[in-house]
């Protein structure tokens, strides 16, 4: 396995990310050790809270949930998934598989040995998240879960989920500054576009992001429907605190709630909400409201 690493000198003087980098190595079953990045921020004594980005995403998502957050006295991470951020970036597509990325993260999820965890996940942040709740439910105390879900086969792909696979595949180079602005509902600036750019000096660094796309488990066909509907059973008895906070404004995760909310009993007489004027990427819509739904406000 060849691991492509992202030279620092990409990461400086980004746009409000004064953040310092964390990082730790892991063990990859059939290939080298990966390096892991995240942030960390706030009280190393408190009850974590746990974000995770999706697709094509990184940590500098949460630039502006993260410092309120440990304000609040939340100790607050944020790691890189394997092939984004500052994290390793495996060269070949096939090096990326939905188990991988569950047991990579898990890897770092019991190396840091975090317990009372909060989750907050949005898009592939939720499939993984929702994975690591499922194999860890004792660790985890309450989630929070943002236009996501975990698709277990059986199903057809919605026309705007399709539109975006096909151009995932086919785009020569694949924009991924201009594609998050896209997904949201107030448009990123020039300097927040490089920041997403960042990561991925040329089009080899971009497996993952590449890859991604075709591994959502929407069709019997897919890799890991068995594991997902293997997670389900666990999730369906899941009881702690689960809240709803999908936006406005997504045309593919649109309705995803409502699955969340028949199965898992933990979403019972939660303050679910709707974050209005928001876009795919909500984190970059509407921050406040998220800090303010993940803190356990009942008014946001």
């Amino acid at each position: 396995m060849e691991v492509l690493r992202t030279p620092d000198q990409r990461f400086a003087g980004l746009a409000d990310f004064p953040f310092a980098p964390h990082y730790l190595e892991i063990a990859n079953a059939g290939g080298p050790p990966l390096r892991i990045h995240y942030l960390d921020e706030g009280d190393k004594d408190s009850a974590p809270v746990l974000l995770l980005h999706g697709e094509p995403s990184w940590s500098y998502l949460y630039r502006h949930m993260v410092p309120p957050l440990a304000a609040y006295g939340h100790r607050v991470l944020a790691p890189d998934l394997i092939g984004f951020g500052r994290s390793d970036k495996p060269a070949a597509r096939a090096d990326y598989t939905f188990e991988r990325h569950v047991d990579w993260m898990s890897a770092w999820l019991t190396a840091l040995d975090l317990k009372d965890i909060t989750l907050f996940c949005q898009d592939w942040g939720g499939l993984i998240g929702l994975r690591l709740v499922a194999r860890f439910p004792e660790r985890f105390a309450r989630v929070v879960a943002a236009n996501t879900g975990l698709p277990i086969g059986g199903g057809k792909a919605p026309l705007p989920f399709k539109l975006w696979v096909a151009f995932s595949q086919l785009v020569p180079r694949f924009p991924v500054g201009w594609l998050i602005s896209k997904g949201t509902a107030r448009g990123l600036t020039a300097a927040e576009k490089a920041a997403y750019d960042a990561p991925f000096p040329d089009e080899r660094y971009k497996a993952g992001v590449r890859q991604f796309p075709l591994l959502v488990p929407i069709t019997d066909a897919h890799a890991s429907v068995a594991e997902c509907k293997a997670a389900w059973q666990v999730l369906a008895q899941f009881e702690k605190p689960f809240v709803t906070a999908f936006s406005d404004g997504d045309p593919i995760t649109r309705g995803g709630e409502r699955i969340l909310t028949e199965r898992i009993p933990g979403t019972k007489g939660q303050p679910h909400t709707t974050i209005k004027n928001a876009g795919h990427f909500l984190q970059e819509d509407q921050p406040a409201r998220l800090v303010a739904v993940i803190n356990g406000d009942d008014a946001a």
